[in-house]
């Protein structure tokens, strides 16, 4: 369990959906080594817990992470990394998260076999915004501000945004995104699919958990796993290629007992009980 003053925060709801807090206000959740290291090890934590079926992260107070602290970025820009401390370092390296939480890379987010679901209720910027795009699904608050503001800080597109933006929003809208490093607001990432959806400000998490409460209740967690498999794995394959792994997957379905429960509970017009993942 975490503390009220963790970097990062962790509750797990009766339904099974698990809300992580970025817990930084006061710096508008601003990103550090010990924050990043919190963070993955909560989501390989979610991972393999059979009780945790969906994943929320949000931020607490107004922001959800308006990118790395500014006190690592200026330690850095004056003479390096080696003048911050390491609970102010703006950004872990690979192999201090592995050493830690046995998480060796940025986007274990797209490899964690549930869904994780961005509630982006504030000021999404930098490497806040690198990382809401390594999420499954993405909401927003009504006039939640967002940037990559890379360029605009003499920096480039970080931690694998360069791939995920352009299969996101189109390269049109990427382009425009990093290039520019402008603000946009929750209404207008709807229009590009930045973000899937907008929900007003004052009913935001309610809205959020709402969704990830009826996702835990009617779906598979096995189809899930494999299913985000999928979707990661097919962008490098041709389309004869992805249907012919489909039909492999699709045979292996029939066998598991995700698809016997979910026959059963449609003819028995009943809510389904699928087993968890892993299975407890």
């Amino acid at each position: 369990m975490t503390n009220a003053d963790d970097p990062v925060l962790f509750e797990l709801h009766p339904d099974g959906v698990g809300v992580i807090t970025f817990n930084r206000p006061g710096s508008m959740n601003g990103w550090t080594s010990a924050m990043g290291t919190a963070y993955f090890g909560l989501l390989r934590q979610c991972a393999e817990d059979p009780a945790v079926k969906v994943i929320v992260v949000t931020g607490a107070g107004r922001a959800w992470c308006a990118g790395a602290d500014m006190r690592g970025l200026q330690s850095l820009s004056n003479a390096g990394a080696g003048d911050s401390t390491d609970a102010e370092r703006p950004i872990a390296s690979s192999e201090s998260v592995a050493d830690a939480v046995g998480v060796d890379h940025h986007w274990y987010t797209t490899t964690v076999p549930k869904p994780v679901i961005a509630a982006i209720n504030g000021a999404c910027a930098g490497m806040g915004f690198s990382q809401a795009m390594m999420c499954d699904i993405r909401f927003a608050a009504a006039g939640a501000k967002m940037t990559t503001s890379f360029s605009q800080r003499g920096l480039i597109a970080e931690w694998g945004l360069s791939w995920t933006l352009p299969r996101i929003v189109g390269m049109g809208n990427a382009t425009d995104l990093l290039l520019s490093g402008r603000v946009v607001l929750a209404e207008e990432a709807a229009t590009m699919g930045l973000v899937n959806k907008v929900f007003p400000a004052a009913t935001f998490m309610d809205e959020v958990l709402d969704y990830a409460s009826t996702m835990a209740a009617v779906a598979s967690p096995g189809s899930w796993a494999v299913i985000k498999q999928q979707l990661y794995s097919d962008v490098h394959r041709t389309l004869p290629e992805a249907e012919a792994e489909g039909v492999r997957l699709m045979a292996e379905s029939f066998a598991r007992p995700d698809f016997a429960e979910g026959v059963a509970s449609f003819m028995g017009k009943r809510p389904p009980k699928f087993p968890s993942y892993p299975a407890s």
